[in-house]
């Protein structure tokens, strides 16, 4: 699908009940393979207790990428090339669907899920806070795991 198909799903699930409470999330979790590193980002309208609408964009990385530094940076990258694209125009078309609806408890949130963990077990720990930060100066809310469900669970599955 093209970015305004995407949208335009989007928009669609949002209308189909304007008072809901909207989480728009984004994603990104990789695979390495023997020759080449498969990166897949999640695209997630979630409604609470409604359902919730959900896509993938896939990268190939023609090479083992070993490094985990690397491998977590470019996962953010690709993140943040898709949450890019929500341009403050897009977001307000979003916005304002939710937004008559305000005091009858509807909302919009937008959340970046970042497949790192802070836990003393979790090899990612140290890169916590500057992927946190990445996230954080885009404007939206960085969610790491457990919390990090697209990027740690769906993305995930599409990566194998």
């Amino acid at each position: 699908m093209t970015f305004q198909e995407v949208f335009q799903h989007i928009v669609r699930f949002m209308k189909k009940d304007p008072t809901g409470r909207y989480r728009l999330i984004f994603g990104t979790d990789s695979q390495i393979h023997p020759t080449y590193t498969r990166f897949i980002t999640g695209i997630v309208i979630h409604c609470e207790s409604k359902g919730a609408w959900a896509c993938i964009r896939k990268v190939v990385v023609p090479r083992k990428m070993t490094n985990l530094h690397e491998r977590i940076s470019y996962e953010t990258t690709l993140t943040e090339e898709v949450v890019s694209m929500f341009t403050e125009d897009k977001k307000d078309q979003l916005i304002n669907i939710v937004l008559p609806n305000i005091y009858k408890g509807s909302s919009f949130t937008i959340e970046g899920h970042i497949d790192i963990g802070a836990n003393s077990q979790n090899k990612t720990r140290m890169f916590v806070n500057e992927m946190v930060g990445r996230m954080e100066s885009l404007g939206i809310e960085p969610k790491i795991k457990p919390e990090s469900f697209v990027a740690s669970s769906y993305a995930n599955r599409f990566t194998k």
